[in-house]
This record gives structure tokens, sequence and C-alpha cells, in this order.
């Protein structure tokens, strides 16, 4: 082989191993590009995989608290309705004191059976998480107590409940019904 030939040979070999190492280079940065659109597509996925997952544990925590709410506050129309039968009892308790009647047989024996189902009544309702609301003496709490008139009286500060009409009651947390008051206000000065 002729020198010639020779550098033909070694030029036609360089060239060859530039193209080669072209080719290489634009593989090699075909790949990278090709990795880091995957990873940025798996950072993606895997962010609305987390989403998702809280998202999930979210409803199940909301579903629990529904769920519990219900349990807890099922009972409320109910309740609404059975403290009527509440009023009907203490009205009735009230009437028979104030008539005098409890000297009658009779009627002290009426009395004392109404006594025994208004306690009983009242220990069920305690028992569901019922409780009665009497707030004579306390500050007027507008979120608990409705105020049906107001009373002048120097003996207490001014917004205490001084009487209570109707107790009011509450479901666990929740004011089933507040409390009717008369609350006291300052003494006019002119009187």
């Amino acid at each position: 082989m002729s020198t010639q030939e020779s550098e033909e040979l070694a030029s036609k070999l360089e060239a060859a191993t530039e193209d080669l190492n072209a080719a290489q280079a634009q593989s090699l940065e075909d790949l990278q590009r090709s990795l880091e659109e995957a990873n940025r597509k798996a950072s993606e996925n895997w962010d609305l995989f987390l989403r998702a997952r809280a998202e999930g544990d979210n409803i199940r925590r909301r579903a629990v608290l529904d769920v519990e709410g219900a349990h807890k506050y099922g009972i409320e129309k109910f309740a609404r309705e059975l403290l009527g039968v509440v009023d009907s009892l203490e009205q009735g308790l009230t009437m028979t004191a104030t008539l005098g009647l409890e000297q009658e047989g009779t009627v002290q024996s009426l009395r004392e059976g109404t006594e025994l189902t208004h306690k009983l009544l009242l220990s069920l309702l305690e028992k569901f998480g019922i409780q009665a609301l009497d707030p004579i003496g306390q500050a007027f709490d507008p979120e608990k107590h409705e105020a049906l008139s107001t009373q002048p009286d120097a003996s207490v500060e001014p917004n205490q409940v001084l009487i209570v009409l109707q107790k009011g009651y509450s479901l666990h947390d929740r004011l089933l019904r507040p409390a009717r008051v008369i609350v006291s206000r300052k003494p006019e000065e002119n009187a």
C-alpha cells in the first residue's frame, strides 16, 4: 500500500471517527433530553399522586366528622319537639304549687307523680347530651339567651338575668333553644 493510499485511508478513518463521535454526541444529548423529560414527568406524576392521596385523606377525615356529627346531633329534631313536653310538665308543677293545692291528698300524689316523671324525663335528656340552661344571675349572653324585656334593678349589675321565663336547652355544644329571660337594667335617675 502506498503512502497516498495510507493517508487517504487514515483520512477516511479520521472522518468516519469524527462522524461516529458526532453521532454518539448527538445520541447522548438526545438521551439526556429524554432522561430530563422522563424525570420531569415522573416528578409531576409524583406530585399529582401526593395531592390525590392528601385529598383522599381529607375526604376520609370529613366523612368521619360527618358520621360523628350525625351520631352526636342525630336526635336534634326529636329533642326540640320533646322540649314542649318538659315545658308542659314544669308549668303543671308550677301551677299546682302556686294554687296551694298540695294539702289535698289527690293533688299531692298527682304532683309527686308529675315530679317523678319530670325528673325521669330530665335524666333521660341528660343521658343523650341535652342540658338545661337556667341562667339566673348570669350575665346576658345573646348567643344563649333571648331577652323578652328588661327590668330596672339597683341590686344587681345591668345586663344580668333576673328572671327565667323559659329554660333554654343545648345538645352537647349546640343550642337547641335559647333561654327566654328578663334582663336587669340600670334604674333611671329621674325616678
